[in-house]
């Protein structure tokens, strides 16, 4: 038998099927993503953070990791439904919006495992979750540090302008003047400044007469680490 005989007879077993798994390795592949897709589902509900969990995309993460698994093994028993299904996924469009960026750290995740788990790459999915699980440990202690607040004061047009400031840079040395409007006889000033002495500078500025309001900003989403 020649070596293009050889390579058609391959070709032939991939459109017939010839190449496919047995029922128990479908099994186990299945039963072994399933198990991986539920850890996965474990790790999302602990790591993220409450405002951001949807019990919904985290459902889907577990069962993303079985469907890619099958797809694998559908892929690698006929060239035909291989084709296919290239064919059919590179038509679809999601359009769900990701509310945190981190669930698209998950998805990836459950996806790389459904692939490796239908490859029979077992001990790599294993290894994987374990590294993932202990990077994101690690990296969820990380301190960061703390965003700066804004603070806004609104003010009439009798107190002077330098004795606000003068307030606020006895109280917060570092603080930065983003900008100052006026309006219907009324000053407001906004100053970048340290979430430090908050009570003390804000006490502060309200005993002043001419005072209307005081509002303080604090940001609590992506911090500097």
């Amino acid at each position: 038998m020649s070596f293009k005989d050889i390579i058609k007879n391959r070709v032939l077993e991939h459109f017939t099927g010839a190449s496919g798994f047995s029922l128990p390795e479908i099994f186990l592949i299945l039963f072994l993503a399933c198990v991986i897709g539920g850890y996965i589902f474990l790790v999302y509900r602990h790591f993220t953070k409450k405002a951001f969990y949807s019990k919904d995309l985290n459902i889907t993460l577990a069962g993303l990791t079985v469907i890619v698994a099958a797809v694998m093994i559908a892929m690698q028993s006929n060239l035909l439904v291989s084709l296919g299904m290239v064919g059919a996924l590179s038509i679809v469009r999601f359009r769900t919006a990701v509310k945190n960026p981190m669930d698209l750290l998950y998805l990836f995740w459950s996806i790389t495992e459904g692939i490796v788990c239908g490859v029979n790459l077992y001990v790599l999915g294993m290894v994987l979750c374990m590294i993932m699980t202990a990077m994101l440990w690690i990296l969820e202690r990380v301190r960061g540090v703390k965003s700066s607040a804004l603070l806004i004061v609104r003010t009439s047009m009798n107190i002077d302008a330098e004795q606000v400031t003068e307030i606020i840079l006895r109280q917060n040395p570092n603080a930065k003047e983003s900008s100052i409007s006026v309006k219907n006889n009324e000053r407001e000033f906004i100053f970048e400044v340290d979430a430090q002495n908050k009570d003390a500078l804000i006490k502060e500025i309200e005993s002043k007469q001419n005072v209307l309001s005081v509002n303080w900003l604090e940001h609590h989403g992506e911090m500097r680490v």
